[in-house]
């Protein structure tokens, strides 16, 4: 059985590890190869490819002892990957990759195999992507939250109570008073943060072909809350390709049109939740020491308020 050598962990991964968790991270990340070798033996599974891994897991494509491909993703456990459990759980595969076996202690997860080199966004035409994954997220937000996930009131809650410190670091006067505005959207609608349980990361990358059905979505970060605080994924995708065509407001609008169409949901509450979003993002920059709002996120809060 092959296992998993240290030169084999992606840099990017190591590096994602030690910033975000210092010597925890760097200890799990020295550990990865003996979690491999131990999950890989203990599920009777052989390595079927070369490891792959995003900022927090690494995969391993893998074959089950009856031949069945499948991928062996390992990822420290924190409140994310309980989180991704669950909902995978309540999901049960209905539009969304299925959890084949996983490991309560190590987070470990054995998921079905789905085509890694093929996502949305292989796909030209906007609408026809965005139709796609629209269609997709309805179903996923058609799931009641179970419980154990995060609310999207304590967040919003949380969110709102960093905002005053968090302005005093815009440099821009016009970058301070868009954080306010947002803010200010997110505090007519935190006492009713909705109940449906979210993917948090729904964009075209985490959208791969498959052959049980034509689309179906990878990493979710659920979260009880309304779906209109999920759009904002969705209206990022692709980014530099919406700037390249020149019309960005209308694109953006065009999106945003299709998916609040598709799932039913108010455009003003919708454009409020996705606010917050926008508020969250720019609060997490800020942390990361940005001292003005990404250009990204005024450009969409824009397109969606100038109507």
């Amino acid at each position: 059985m092959s296992t998993l050598e240290a030169d084999e962990v992606p840099r990017h991964l190591a590096a994602s590890y030690a910033t975000g968790f210092g010597e925890e991270g760097r200890a799990w990340i020295a550990g990865l190869p003996a979690l491999a070798a131990e999950t890989l033996d203990r599920w009777e599974l052989e390595r079927d490819g070369t490891a792959r891994a995003g900022e927090a897991s690494l995969v391993l494509p893998v074959l089950r002892r009856n031949g069945t491909p499948a991928v062996l993703r390992l990822q420290m456990p924190r409140q994310e990957t309980t989180a991704a459990l669950i909902g995978l759980h309540a999901w049960n595969g209905k539009g969304m990759v299925r959890l084949l076996d996983h490991d309560p202690v190590s987070s470990s997860m054995l998921l079905e195999r789905l085509d890694a080199a093929r996502t949305l966004a292989s796909i030209d035409d906007d609408d026809v992507a965005m139709s796609i994954l629209a269609e997709l997220h309805t179903r996923l937000v058609a799931v009641p939250a179970p419980q154990g996930l995060r609310s999207l009131g304590d967040i919003a809650s949380e969110m709102l109570e960093q905002v005053p410190r968090a302005i005093t670091n815009l440099t821009d006067p016009a970058d301070r008073q868009r954080l306010r505005s947002w803010a200010s959207a997110v505090a007519e609608l935190v006492d009713e943060p909705g109940d449906r349980m979210l993917h948090w990361d729904l964009h075209y990358g985490n959208v791969l072909a498959a052959q049980r059905e034509p689309w179906i979505a990878i990493d979710p970060e659920p979260l009880a809350g309304d779906p209109g605080f999920d759009l904002w994924p969705a209206l990022d995708s692709r980014w530099d390709d919406v700037v390249a065509k020149g019309d960005t407001p209308r694109i953006v609008q065009r999106r945003f049109d299709l998916l609040t169409d598709v799932l039913g949901l108010d455009r003003a509450r919708a454009t409020g939740w996705t606010l917050g979003r926008l508020l969250q993002n720019s609060l997490w920059d800020i942390d990361d020491g940005e001292t003005r709002l990404a250009r990204s996120s005024i450009t969409i809060a824009e397109s969606l308020l100038d109507r």
